[in-house]
This record gives C-alpha cells, sequence and structure tokens, in this order.
C-alpha cells in the first residue's frame, strides 16, 4: 500500500507570489508524493489593528491567496488549497494544523530587515509545533506594482 502524501502548510503573506516560494515548491514538490495549502494570514493595518482584527485585512489576505494558487497549482503540478487565516501568524498556524492536520510547514518571509514575521522569530516558533519547518526569505524586496 502507497504511503499517503506529505500534507505541506505554506504559509505566505506578501511573498505569497514570489519566485523563492516557488522555486521552493517546485522543489518540494518534486521531492517526494505532497499535497500543499497555502494559508494567508490577515493583515489589519493602522487602527483596524486594535479595533477589529477579527475581520480586518481579509478582503487584502483573499486577494492574494487568489492570485497565488494558480502560480503555486503551476510549480506543484497539482491544485492548492488555501485559506485566509488569523492576523496574529502564530495562531493561524496553530489553528490550521488543528483543523486540518499537516506533516510540514514552508514559511515564506520578507527579507529580515523588513520582516515583521522575523521579528516576531515566526520559524522558530512554528518549529514548536514539532513539524519540520522550511524557511524561505527573500533576499531582495518585492516591487509592489502600482
Amino acid at each position: 500500500m502507497p504511503a499517503e502524501p506529505a500534507r505541506v502548510l505554506v504559509v505566505a503573506n506578501r511573498t505569497a507570489t514570489s519566485p523563492a516560494l516557488l522555486d521552493t515548491i517546485r522543489r518540494r514538490a518534486r521531492g517526494g508524493a505532497a499535497t500543499f495549502h497555502l494559508l494567508i494570514p490577515a493583515e489589519p493595518r493602522g487602527l483596524h489593528r486594535v479595533v477589529d482584527p477579527e475581520v480586518a485585512g481579509r478582503d487584502e489576505a483573499r486577494a492574494r491567496l487568489d492570485a497565488a494558487l494558480p502560480l503555486l497549482a503551476e510549480a506543484t503540478g497539482a491544485p492548492v488549497a488555501g485559506s485566509v487565516g488569523d492576523a496574529d501568524p502564530t495562531s493561524a498556524i496553530s489553528d490550521a494544523l488543528q483543523l486540518q492536520g499537516f506533516d510540514e510547514i514552508v514559511i515564506s518571509t520578507l527579507p529580515r530587515r523588513l520582516s515583521g514575521w522575523l521579528r516576531l522569530d515566526l520559524p522558530s516558533k512554528a518549529q514548536g509545533f514539532g513539524l519540520p519547518v522550511v524557511h524561505v526569505e527573500l533576499e531582495e524586496p518585492l516591487t509592489l506594482a502600482a
């Protein structure tokens, strides 16, 4: 009986469509049977962080998710599922692990000097869940189209 494919949780936000993440996912897909799920934590800004953090930032995260899923599917050669998670990335990962269960985590961040997730030490916190964690850190900041 063949082994079940590994379930890989991919956690990204502004880097969800970056070449570095897509290359990492492409290599992982070639490395063995796996299914992939993209988790994009919501990103409330300004006063919304305090006033309504549960709701704010979800539309932007959904737009990023919608843009990234086809690119990830192309990189893996199979459909990729996705969801928008809690604004706290550690809580978003915890929720995803409890709801769906995963075998591996890939975290994609901006460069160290720009990354709030690295200031939170998210890759180390994710290792606390007891799963293998791959951290993809962009070397160059993304240029955002106007």
